[in-house]
């Protein structure tokens, strides 16, 4: 049992009266208002004493007034510290007004654009992504790339292309899971762990799994090599909620996470839980 309270790296909060979330029609159990109060009692008995909001993909053009909304519920709840807010980056530099009012959300400390959901597999190679991502070091932002495990190959090409931006591979890149596929996934970690700009999310693993019969021997092979790649000072927790929730409760991924380290030192446990997310987003 993780006896100190945790740093959640991922969380995703809605509220349906304020935004449309197209993506929902899909997901009918999560599309309704999940609140921090929700999380709180979802993730009894741990404590979250931070934690960072991750952009829930809102329909276009409403993610500048998602940022706002994140920064007004910091603004009454002092655990959530963090916000990575939503950018349509292929648009290039003409996006480098938005990062100024971004810049304004004392929040914010990050971007993300999706990328799972992008047809074009040349995407993340577009100039005008690359330039736009290149600015984003000026702002002292983050960016969390979340992918499946097939389009590695041209998003190791595009880090390698911006090695001063700091990146966080959210979900550790979604393996096949379901499927128990290791290759090639296992071999673009070690590759993209090499990259000394690179953090990985230990979170949204379970989701990859079949969502009603995975086993934590199961996911276990994926944690300990995300984990001998990285390394302790370069991994961090993530809840995932309540995406999550689709294979489980709260509790059942933070519990396996805690099972599988449970050889680990406590000073590694706390830079897993804890502190490197402290750190990675500046809380």
């Amino acid at each position: 049992m993780i006896d100190f309270a945790i740093t959640d790296t991922h969380v995703h909060l809605l509220d349906t009266s304020k935004f449309k979330y197209g993506w929902a029609s899909g997901a009918p159990k999560l599309g309704r208002d999940w609140t921090i109060h929700d999380l709180e009692a979802a993730s009894k008995p741990y404590v979250i004493e931070n934690m960072v909001f991750v952009e829930v993909d809102v329909d276009y053009p409403q993610h500048m007034d998602e940022a706002e909304w994140v920064q007004q519920l910091a603004d009454s709840d002092s655990r959530l510290k963090g916000c990575v807010a939503s950018l349509p980056l292929e648009q290039g530099t003409a996006l480098e007004a938005d990062l100024e009012k971004l810049s304004r959300f004392p929040v914010v400390r990050g971007i993300r654009r999706l990328i799972q959901n992008k047809t074009d597999p040349e995407f993340v190679l577009r100039p005008d992504f690359i330039a736009a991502i290149k600015l984003l070091p000026k702002f002292n932002y983050n960016f969390d790339v979340c992918i499946y495990h097939h389009q590695f190959g041209n998003v190791i090409e595009f880090i390698r292309k911006c090695p001063e931006v700091s990146f966080i591979l959210d979900h550790i890149g979604k393996p096949g899971i379901k499927d128990n596929l290791m290759q090639p996934w296992k071999r673009h970690i070690r590759e993209l762990s090499e990259l000394p700009n690179v953090m990985c999310k230990l979170s949204g693993v379970t989701t990859e799994a079949d969502h009603d019969n995975w086993t934590r021997e199961q996911l276990r092979p994926y944690i300990d090599h995300v984990i001998e790649s990285f390394g302790f000072n370069r991994i961090m927790y993530g809840g995932d909620w309540p995406v999550a929730e689709l294979a489980g409760k709260y509790t059942d991924w933070i519990g396996v996470l805690d099972w599988a380290t449970s050889g680990c030192t406590p000073e590694e446990k706390r830079k897993l839980f804890r502190d490197n997310g402290i750190q990675a987003y500046r809380l």
